[in-house]
């Protein structure tokens, strides 16, 4: 590939127009960003990794801007990822974002050329100057219509390129085991989101098909597959289960809403969180028992409303783990339907690999397939892996637990001048990632400081041994059972008033959303 010789320097630039990309290109306007897209259009994963039938798993009013409410909000329908994608698309051409997106750039390379080393700052233990005046990156990107590789550099780099597609997370098989000695078609659900409706459904249609994985993807894949298979002639879809998760039909509890169970500052009293006083500690240890009881209380009307049991399909762990890791799924309404109809079909396997005529299980039983789908996730860090250069490569993963040490869910202590969104989970993923762009925006206009680096990395101590102490699922950073509190000193250290609330009652009471962080 050839290189061009001139080098563009700016300000501030962004890997990634998704949801995140948008949003902090939105707060940071005034420095005139440059945001890298290598599709050809914003949206993300929404764009790239979505089905015919992928909704959104809440209502439209939990997932909105602070400044952009959807035109009808009060719909209680969950939308399609279609209207996902229109609502940023108004998002972004009505605050005048599209402007600074350049579409099919994909940046390939990511060099440092600042002159501090990981772990030092300049000023002993302090993170330094975001906007030093000099290049602190450059980032090598290569446009779709050519070979040649454009240089860029910037003084702060912001990368939104998220956990999720790109880079499909493949099992591993022993020697002669694999794909290569099945005779059938093998895919990853990102191949298959590129299938169109009629493409997927031929597919499917009189198919054996396997599906590998049984959380959100898995679920819509499976689903659509019993669609096209109905009829005497239609064949049922295996779905291959390692680990079992706990699903939800909707968003009530026996007749009471399930935001009073953990998005209310009374409900996340009884969970533990990061820089608690002694009381507040003494408090939390004395309510665990509840932290039991709200999790039974939620599964019984689980194995009450679904047949888990009747499929086998009840998780080990209690409901709170997979709350406490943003894996919570809601579940299809005729899921259940064609799975008693026979369409679908499971089969739980800690072990499993192909053979000829499709699958083969640690039990000896053996499944015939002619399409196998790994809905099996996708390796957001490796994405950052491939453009990132060493020793800051290898800093990305904290060494003892595997999390992406990240303060306050953006900025890593040991990386200069470089802020990552959109890689913290919580229940509420666009409010999570437009929250931590407005601080990151006030934390570049100078509006405050960071703490020294070894009290950043203390803090993402905490939040990791909280997490460990929560979920066994602790390495997708999750903040859900206490993301009021990781907002509460988010705004204190903006300087806002952390109570978002008019009064006491709804401030204990009332479930916290991005509306109540209106500017």
């Amino acid at each position: 590939m050839a290189r061009q010789s001139n080098l563009m320097v700016s300000k501030i630039g962004i890997i990634g127009a998704g949801v995140s990309g948008i949003a902090v290109a939105k707060q940071l306007s005034n420095y005139n960003p440059v945001v890298f897209e290598a599709s050809d259009s914003i949206g993300g994963v929404w764009k790239s990794c979505s089905y015919s039938s992928t909704k959104l798993q809440s209502p439209r009013g939990d997932y909105e801007f602070t400044d952009f409410p959807w035109p009808n909000r009060d719909d209680p329908s969950f939308p399609s990822y279609i209207e996902i994608l229109d609502y940023l698309k108004s998002y972004a051409e009505h605050f005048d974002v599209m402007k600074y997106v350049m579409f099919n750039s994909k940046v390939v390379e990511v060099r440092f050329v600042g002159g501090r080393e990981p772990a030092d700052s300049g000023e002993p233990g302090e993170y330094g100057s975001l906007l030093p005046g000099l290049p602190v990156w450059e980032v090598a990107v290569q446009s779709k219509q050519s070979d040649t590789i454009q240089w860029y550099a910037f003084e702060f780099l912001v990368v939104c390129t998220g956990k999720y597609g790109d880079i499909p997370k493949i099992p591993e098989f022993p020697l002669k085991k694999g794909p290569e000695v099945f005779k059938g078609k093998v895919m990853h659900s990102l191949d298959y989101c590129k299938l169109d409706k009629e493409a997927a459904t031929q597919l499917h249609k009189g198919k054996k098909v396997a599906v590998v994985g049984f959380k959100k993807s898995a679920i819509d894949l499976a689903l659509e597959c019993a669609e096209a298979n109905q009829g005497p002639e239609g064949q049922p879809c295996t779905m291959v289960v390692r680990t079992l998760h706990w699903t939800v039909p909707h968003y009530w509890v026996w007749g009471l809403p399930f935001f009073l169970f953990f998005s209310t500052r009374s409900s996340q009293f009884i969970h533990e969180r990061p820089n608690q006083s002694l009381l507040r500690t003494m408090l939390c240890l004395l309510l665990s028992p509840m932290r039991h009881v709200v999790s039974k209380f939620i599964e019984s009307y689980l194995l009450h409303k679904l047949p888990l049991q009747k499929y086998g399909l009840k998780p080990d762990h209690p409901f709170i783990e997979d709350y406490a890791s943003c894996q919570m799924a809601i579940m299809p309404e005729n899921f259940f339907s064609e799975a008693d109809k026979g369409k679908i079909v499971f089969k739980k396997a800690s072990k499993w690999w192909f053979n000829k005529e499709g699958l083969e299980f640690e039990d000896n039983t053996k499944v015939e397939a002619d399409v196998v789908i790994f809905a099996t996730g996708f390796d957001g860090k490796r994405k950052l892996k491939d453009i990132l250069p060493d020793p800051f490569c290898s800093l990305l993963e904290d060494a003892r637990s595997g999390v992406m040490p990240l303060y306050r869910g953006t900025v890593h202590p040991l990386i200069p001048n470089m802020a990552f969104l959109g890689f913290i989970e919580s229940v509420a993923n666009l409010h999570t990632s437009e929250l931590r762009s407005i601080w990151l925006a006030r934390l570049i206009d100078n509006k405050f400081k960071l703490p020294t680096i070894d009290k950043m990395l203390e803090q993402v101590s905490k939040e990791i041994e909280i997490a460990k102490r929560t979920t066994r699922f602790y390495k997708r950073h999750c903040i859900s059972t206490f993301s009021i509190n990781h907002s509460d000193e988010i705004c204190e250290e903006m300087g806002w008033s952390s109570w978002r609330k008019s009064n006491m009652l709804s401030e204990a009471f009332s479930p916290y959303g991005s509306r109540d962080y209106e500017l």
